[in-house]
């Protein structure tokens, strides 16, 4: 499970950012998920809890905001939206896609005090 390792660096990262920016705890981690990143959310919300135990966050809630898959066909020049990292263009059907959203992982912010 890659999630646990992915909420490990999250956990790293706001205890990092403690000691730059002198808070105590975090409250609240906003993610951002993208649906063609290979990250389930059930997993990193049964992950966090683990990780975050005994640590900065311990006790924080995590939200999960999904960001859906969109690509650019090359083809017909146009953005679409795509479920799957190799669906085809819906328009043309040329394949392969560029993708420009949707398969990044991203803190979007934390609430501390």
């Amino acid at each position: 499970m890659h999630e646990m390792s992915l909420c490990e660096a999250i956990i790293e990262t706001a205890e990092k950012q403690a000691s730059i920016q002198q808070y105590k705890s975090v409250k609240c981690i906003h993610l951002e998920i993208g649906e063609l990143s290979c990250v389930e959310a059930e997993a990193m919300h049964f992950a966090f809890d683990a990780v975050a135990k005994g640590s900065i966050a311990d006790g924080a809630t995590l939200h999960i905001d999904r960001v859906p898959g969109q690509g650019w066909c090359s083809q017909c020049e146009a953005k679409v939206k795509i479920k799957q990292r190799y669906d085809a263009c819906p328009i043309c059907e040329f394949y392969p896609l560029d993708i420009r959203q949707g398969d990044a992982m991203r803190i979007k912010d934390m609430e501390v005090i």
